[in-house]
């Protein structure tokens, strides 16, 4: 005869309930046990790090669109002051090049006049108006040579004072000139086309 002993099947039921609160226990405690959130949920750079673009900040968009601004105007000054001073160099040169050209050209006109000059004074002569007249001879040469070049005398003697034209030395009184006309010449002026070269010395009259 066998002892039959009735079977308690509540303990496994009350093990199986209590497996969710076990469960639900260690879920809670995990933050606690794990200290400080996952690496995703910082920056690439670090807590302290701010990008404009990956913010979204339009303040800072703002900024950054103004440095680049910025620094693209001053490449364009730089840029633009060397251009500038390479431009001035370059006119200097082309500038003092052809000055030096005018003057080549004037001289090599000027020196048959210096060389009749020369033979000149080397001639063995006793006669004055020989003498003169190879002087006159040059003189003509080289009022040529100026005329050649745009260089016209201003015609003084007779006309009225110009301030613009003619220098006043002196005064003179007369009775037979008109009050400002221009009676002496005492040094001739002379212009280049349009442009005044040298003013005439001259005496003016005075009624």
């Amino acid at each position: 005869m066998h002892d039959e002993r009735p079977t308690d099947q509540s303990e496994p039921t009350r093990q199986t309930s209590e497996q969710p609160d076990t469960a639900s226990r260690r879920d809670e405690t995990a933050p606690e046990l794990g200290g400080s959130p996952p690496p995703e949920s910082a920056g690439a750079s670090g807590p302290g790090h701010t990008d404009a673009s990956a913010s979204g900040d339009p303040a800072a968009e703002d900024i950054a669109e103004v440095r680049r601004q910025r620094d693209d105007h001053y490449q364009r000054l730089l840029r633009t002051t060397a251009e500038f001073d390479n431009y001035r160099k370059r006119t200097d040169r082309d500038r003092r090049e052809r000055a030096e050209y005018v003057a080549i050209d004037v001289l090599t006109d000027v020196l048959p006049v210096v060389d009749d000059l020369e033979r000149a004074l080397a001639a063995d002569t006793q006669d004055a108006d020989v003498y003169r007249q190879g002087v006159e001879l040059i003189l003509k040469q080289l009022l040529e040579l100026l005329e050649r070049r745009g260089v016209t005398r201003i015609e003084a003697l007779g006309a009225d004072f110009d301030p613009n034209l003619h220098q006043a030395v002196t005064q003179e009184p007369s009775d037979t000139h008109r009050d400002g006309e221009i009676i002496e010449e005492l040094r001739p002026g002379y212009t280049l086309r349009d442009r005044l070269l040298r003013a005439s010395m001259v005496k003016v009259a005075q009624a």
